[in-house]
């Protein structure tokens, strides 16, 4: 019996092992600005407006990039998501925005900056020829910013912090080497929101190589003291995926 429980032990570690492997994620693709209503600070000396509205909010082209390592069922990986929007106009109202007024008719850019910065655990729950679904944690950094200039006036908000969401992974795939895939992480909470959900359908050009093409949401924001910012960012993506 002793016997049979070191070989099994051996047999689980060497299957371990040989499912075992490091891969790479990149997307490239285009981010369309939605919504992003702002009030800097959120209280009666600051002005909530819509930046996307106040200025011409333009699309950029962005990527994003994950590494990481499957054993087994669990999979972990790092992941980094930089988004910078820029914008420009002439208000046509006041603003106040971060401790400083920006009257009417001012010629006026902006930045909204949001960097993602992602560490993922999941684990796979279902494993079959045309269903596949894992879910798991991610903890996220976030480093976001705010700015308005408009001559020698300047006013702008920075956060950085932590946010805990869910994350999960979806695929379908009812032909031979191709389906779909629903994947993301989100989290609502009672001072705000997150999710950052990818919709595409994907193509195995080989066994360790995947390229895909969807529509992704990030969507969210926060309702406290210090700042009011709701945002909604589309994107039109490109993706591959490489074993190693």
């Amino acid at each position: 019996m002793r016997n049979f429980f070191c070989a099994a032990a051996l047999l689980l570690i060497f299957s371990s092992m040989a499912s075992a492997g490091w891969f790479t994620d990149v997307e490239l693709g285009v981010a369309i600005p939605g919504y992003n209503d702002v009030q800097v600070p959120n209280d009666s000396t600051g002005t909530r407006f819509s930046l996307s509205d106040a200025l011409d909010v333009k699309s950029e082209f962005i990527y994003r990039i994950r590494l990481g390592y499957e054993t087994g069922r669990h999979s972990f990986s790092l992941f980094a998501a930089p988004l910078s929007l820029n914008g420009d106009g002439v208000l046509q109202s006041d603003i106040d925005f971060g401790g400083v007024s920006f009257p009417q008719g001012s010629d006026v850019t902006g930045l909204y900056r949001f960097d993602s910065y992602r560490f993922t655990w999941r684990y796979r729950l279902m494993d079959t020829p045309v269903w596949s679904l894992a879910g798991g944690f991610t903890a996220k950094i976030r480093d976001a910013e705010i700015k308005l200039e408009s001559g020698n006036l300047s006013g702008n908000t920075t956060n950085t912090g932590f946010v805990p969401l869910l994350s999960f992974d979806l695929k379908w795939k009812p032909f031979c080497r191709g389906g779909f895939q629903l994947e993301g992480d989100a989290l609502v909470g009672p001072q705000g929101r997150a999710e950052d959900v990818m919709l595409a359908g994907f193509y195995g050009i080989s066994d360790r190589i995947d390229i895909r093409a969807g529509y992704r949401i990030v969507e969210g924001g926060a309702d406290v003291e210090t700042v009011y910012n709701f945002t909604l960012v589309n994107y039109l993506t490109a993706g591959i995926n490489i074993s190693f």
